[in-house]
């Protein structure tokens, strides 16, 4: 089997590790990009199309078709899904519909179609200036949050709990947006809609994040993840155990959360990362991506629950139904949080070798390197790396993930 990987600007080899786990699985993997630094896939696999235009990226995609014949066209990567879909029905291989993939990119065209199919959503409105947003709170009611629509891992995402704060952090955000590494590598199409802000009511209830896919109006929950910490005003994506602590009955109500928002975005054959947040004891949905989720919730399904996000996507990349059928934990736990260091530009970077030793670790990764530089919020959402740890059970995981991550050191200036 051949697959086409897309990424349509390069995120240097932050991908190689998955790509290694899709060929694990007897692929023959090429990949595309728009635009990238260097050959970072295997000789003869890797393209670069020296453009981050659709048209450029369908005809280059045509071309290594006609030579190599795909079975299927995927991406990790959150701004590369439209122009996935669009190489993708342009070789006429499975997919989903172009449409379906600007409203799983775009919050904006996202919650209006939560809205128009009832799928459960936070109230919302766009706010490209700051009187809208300030309009906007007061008619939510203070906290809000403030988030963009073509927005990816939590940055420029702020919990905002008066006027004055959203004065002060609106013109951050507006200009972060467009300066942001996703947006600036995201496929050049007419279809993309606004980047812009959104003000959303407050959800008050805990965080999930589910790997899942939807075949022919069936969703399957793969994996269920807890988002442990709180937030305070700016969210990082950090800390999360699996398996779950959902009951069995608030499973049942995330499921139909998942499965209403799939419908309602037209994902029809896909695999999903979701995102839930209950309010007064009730699921809505943040959001739901059409591709695998980052990070280590590959690693954590696999471990937690016995579902393989990676084997999903290449299932469904090629046109056949994934055999897992329902949610289940293995009874194995996983904790792992983000690496965050302080802003600035890296000197060092110190991993103790009793980290890398522990067969417990099973994902240490580190995606910055030295001169690197870190932008914190309210100025960004950079970080390290990830850490993740295995064990049998919550309290064991969590003692060692936070005790190990604050072993390792990063110096900045």
């Amino acid at each position: 089997m051949k697959l086409l990987a897309i990424e349509v600007g390069q995120f240097g080899s932050y991908y190689n590790s998955r790509y290694e786990q899709v060929e694990a699985y007897g692929v023959d993997l090429f990949v595309l990009s728009g635009v990238a630094e260097s050959d970072h896939w295997k000789a003869g696999r890797f393209f670069i199309s020296h453009s981050m235009n659709i048209d450029d990226l369908v005809r280059h995609a045509t071309q290594l078709h006609q030579d190599f014949r795909f079975d299927g066209v995927f991406t990790f990567a959150e701004n590369s899904v439209i122009a996935t879909s669009v190489i993708a029905n342009a070789l006429s291989l499975p997919a989903i519909s172009v449409d379906a993939a600007v409203k799983s990119r775009n919050k904006i065209f996202m919650r209006e179609a939560h809205r128009k199919a009832g799928a459960p959503h936070p109230d919302f409105c766009m706010t490209p200036a700051l009187d809208d947003a300030l309009l906007a709170a007061d008619k939510l009611g203070y906290p809000v949050i403030l988030k963009p629509t073509l927005g990816s891992a939590s940055q420029f995402v702020y919990k905002v709990n008066s006027a004055q704060e959203l004065t002060d952090v609106f013109p951050r955000a507006l200009i972060g947006i467009s300066e942001m590494s996703q947006f600036r590598n995201e496929g050049i199409t007419d279809v993309l809609g606004p980047n812009s802000l959104l003000v959303e009511s407050y959800l008050n209830g805990r965080e999930f994040l589910i790997e899942a896919f939807t075949w022919d109006g069936v969703t399957v929950l793969g994996s269920v993840v807890d988002r442990v910490t709180l937030e305070g005003n700016a969210f990082d994506d950090d800390v999360h155990h699996a398996p779950t602590s959902l009951t069995a009955e608030e499973l049942q109500l995330v499921h139909q959360a998942v499965h209403s928002g799939a419908l309602s975005q037209g994902l029809e054959r896909s695999v999903m990362h979701a995102e839930i947040r209950f309010h007064n004891g009730k699921p809505y949905i943040i959001e739901i991506a059409a591709r695998p989720g980052g990070g280590g919730l590959d690693f954590m399904a696999r471990i937690s629950s016995d579902y393989c996000p990676i084997k999903a996507l290449t299932d469904v990349t090629s046109g056949k139904k994934p055999a897992y059928r329902v949610y289940a934990p293995s009874g194995r736990h996983t904790f792992a949080l983000c690496l965050i260091s302080s802003a600035g530009i890296i000197d060092t970077i110190s991993v103790p070798t009793n980290i890398t030793a522990d067969p417990s670790t099973f994902m240490l990764k580190i995606t910055a390197s030295v001169g690197d530089v870190i932008k914190r919020p309210p100025s960004g959402n950079d970080i390290v790396g990830f850490l993740g740890v295995m064990g049998d059970s919550l309290a064991e995981t969590e003692s060692k993930a936070i005790r190990y991550s604050q072993q390792v050191t990063v110096v900045t200036r």
